[in-house]
């Protein structure tokens, strides 16, 4: 076991959902929901975490579970914890000491989620709920849905962030709810607002307080400007992390742990989604935030830990829709066409669709923007690396 001597000051039960947890967590943002404990400035302490769902996955192969996955229950995330001594308009300094999984749990999961319940990037390509279910050996990760390929997986927080301020929080709702609102009736939906169902906040108990921030909390789904569900696959031991603190305590809250994945976690639940622990260690960096003229958002500092991968097979994309219609520099519009590439590609090499997709989501793929700057077309692309392949694809 590693951290000797780092406390732990929150445990789950994988086989309860968090609000049967002795501690209870949250899957909202809101600056009401109490800490759950205080660590001073430079203390080390482990975190545990349920995946992102709340167990609501199986290990097996009926995709049925993924299908029918509650989203309001999601995230299950450890937290809030409140460091002493950080006030708004500080910097918290979270480092990444260590990560992992459960022993009793070598196990994770992806799955491309259904286009009425989350959808993903390539929707319309995959509108079926799949699901493949990935085994660990070591730092290795192969799956019986996924076959000829295995790799070395850089185990990371998929969502980590601060409380946001009351006013972050009224602005995040106020333009969710307008961009919503300009198609209201779209599937899938253009954002997750809040909603009382399924919502958990921590020890607040049901009643008129529960029930206001319950009708205020932010869905944990995006990123915003207190960090939140970024995943960063690079963000793995030995990285740090610059949050701006917005309330006092900072109350930072970490969950989806990823086992791996592919930049841009394309089919949604793209990751392989675990259970696991989370060892950190916390400074406050006074004033930091204007010090260092970050109004919002965190800055990232990856660790020396990835996979060493240096030979890949590279396809782009160019901003041009399916359909023949030209974008205007949309970069979204290009990584798609770079994924839609490789995944034609991969199909040549035996692979289902799927089971492109679904691989092209959980492994060390690496995506980049080529050019945005050549009217009309950006340029993305989408870097597979060899190695991670038990039989050759390349062409010949």
């Amino acid at each position: 076991m590693s951290g000797k001597g780092i406390e732990t000051l929150f445990t789950v039960d994988v086989k309860k959902t968090m609000t049967e947890q002795d501690q209870v967590g949250h899957n909202r943002w809101h600056p009401d929901i109490p800490a759950l404990f205080s660590v001073e400035q430079g203390e080390s302490f482990r975190l545990e975490c349920k995946d992102w769902t709340d167990g609501q996955i199986s290990n097996n192969d009926d995709p049925s579970d993924i299908r029918d996955v509650d989203l309001e229950r999601v995230h299950a995330l450890s937290g809030p914890v409140h460091v002493n001594g950080a006030e708004p308009g500080d910097l918290l300094v979270v480092d990444i000491l260590d990560i992992g999984t459960f022993r009793d749990m070598p196990w994770g999961y992806g799955g491309i989620f259904a286009k009425e319940n989350g959808g993903s990037l390539l929707v319309d390509h995959f509108p079926e709920a799949d699901k493949s279910i990935w085994d660990f050996e070591g730092i290795f990760t192969s799956s019986r849905h996924v076959p000829h390929v295995e790799f070395a997986g850089i185990i990371h927080p998929g969502l980590m962030g601060v409380a946001p301020s009351q006013e972050m929080l009224d602005e995040w709702n106020r333009r969710e709810r307008e961009l919503v609102a300009t198609d209201p009736d779209r599937v899938p939906q253009l954002a997750t607002l809040p909603t009382e169902n399924g919502a958990v906040l921590g020890n607040v108990k049901k009643g008129p307080e529960f029930d206001r921030m319950a009708k205020e909390g932010a869905r944990t789904v995006p990123p915003r400007e207190n960090g939140g569900n970024c995943d960063i696959k690079d963000l793995s031991k030995g990285s740090r992390t610059y949050f701006p603190v917005f309330v006092d305590g900072g109350k930072l809250s970490v969950g989806d742990l990823h086992f791996s994945q592919g930049d841009g976690e394309i089919t949604f639940c793209g990751a392989i989604e675990i259970s696991g622990w989370i060892e950190l260690r916390i400074n406050v960096i006074k004033g930091g935030m204007e010090k260092y003229n970050i109004k919002n958002n965190p800055l990232y500092e990856p660790g020396p830990v990835r996979p060493d991968y240096n030979e890949f097979l590279v396809f782009q994309g160019v901003s041009v829709e399916e359909d023949g219609t030209q974008t205007y520099l949309d970069a979204n519009v290009a990584f798609r066409n770079a994924c839609l590439n490789a995944i034609d590609y991969l199909k040549t090499q035996g692979f289902t669709g799927a089971q492109a997709y679904m691989m092209l989501s959980a492994a060390p793929v690496q995506a980049h923007l080529a050019g945005v700057v050549d009217i009309p077309n950006s340029c993305a692309t989408l870097a597979i690396p060899k190695a991670i392949f038990t039989k050759d694809i390349m062409p010949s």
